[in-house]
């Protein structure tokens, strides 16, 4: 599917770059934790994102064995591999390469994630996203969808371009979410091509890079930097250019404003509701 490009008329600029820090997660699984708890604000409704990428089995093979979540939804983007999803509402699925794995814990579900592989990349992301209140005791939700099912296009200048959410050139993504408004592209620039995506003023934006180096206005963003867009009434969305040959995640949502409580993985509004969702896990009530 071919689309015109969308112009931007006054993109935004990079406000800061951010190089993440690495750590283990899970049962021992390294990671590059890009977007940190300190930077939940300035990114509303977005809570964290890890970047993971290795050949080395041992960055990865022990995986996340089961543990629970409350209050958002959880993200998974498989650029390389295979991982093994299993909850407590029942769920389980596979994603493979170039699928994605959307998961809305709402009052609670304890799952795992398990790669199914010995050897070889596993390469992906993991981006959490936080739910308005009114919606953090909804009923668990889940979705796998591979990426023969995730919508995608290519501007007349060969940028291939997949909406994992929200839309882009008109190209609606594989989920919508109305409270949130989130939108995820995989986006993948030839060499000295540019790409526009029109953003809503009032919404928070970034870009991570992993493959070569783009430009956004005059500053460079080379791969494994994460970009914030800087907020502006006046801007209208993004302008891209590659270096050289490119790939990157673009993702924006509209801030909720809301009080963030967090414990590990309970994100609730208040002290008392994330007490209440430690208590209820202890108790076995995260289940179907």
């Amino acid at each position: 599917m071919t689309q015109e490009v969308n112009i931007v008329h006054t993109p935004r600029a990079v406000e800061r770059l951010v190089g993440g820090q690495f750590v283990m997660d899970g049962a021992g699984v390294r990671i590059n934790r890009v977007l940190t708890r300190s930077l939940q604000r300035r990114l509303d409704p977005f809570l964290m994102l890890d970047a993971f990428g290795s050949d080395k089995p041992g960055d990865y093979i022990a995986g996340f064995p089961e543990h629970p979540h409350r209050g958002f939804e959880t993200i998974s983007y498989m650029i390389a591999g295979s991982m093994r999803h299993r909850d407590s509402a029942g769920n389980e699925g596979l994603i493979t390469d170039g699928g994605v794995q959307w998961m809305t814990a709402g009052r609670g579900v304890a799952h795992s994630e398990m790669p199914e592989q010995s050897d070889g990349m596993m390469e992906g992301f993991q981006l959490w996203l936080n739910l308005p209140a009114k919606d953090k005791m909804t009923a668990p939700w889940y979705r796998d969808i591979p990426n023969s099912e995730i919508p995608r296009f290519t501007t007349g200048v060969g940028v291939t371009v997949q909406v994992i959410a929200g839309a882009s050139h008109g190209v609606p993504g594989a989920v919508q979410r109305e409270g949130t408004e989130p939108l995820y592209l995989d986006v993948a620039l030839p060499a000295n091509a540019s790409f526009d995506q029109v953003l809503a003023p009032g919404h928070n934006a970034f870009l991570y890079v992993f493959r070569g180096q783009v430009l956004v206005g005059d500053k460079p963003v080379p791969a494994g930097r994460m970009a914030i867009l800087a907020n502006s009434a006046q801007a209208d969305g993004v302008r891209i250019m590659a270096a050289q040959d490119s790939r990157l995640i673009l993702i924006a949502g509209r801030p909720l404003n809301e009080a963030i409580a967090q414990y590990g993985p309970f994100v609730m509004n208040t002290q008392a509701e994330v007490f209440q969702a430690v208590e209820d896990f202890r108790a076995g009530r995260f289940g179907a």
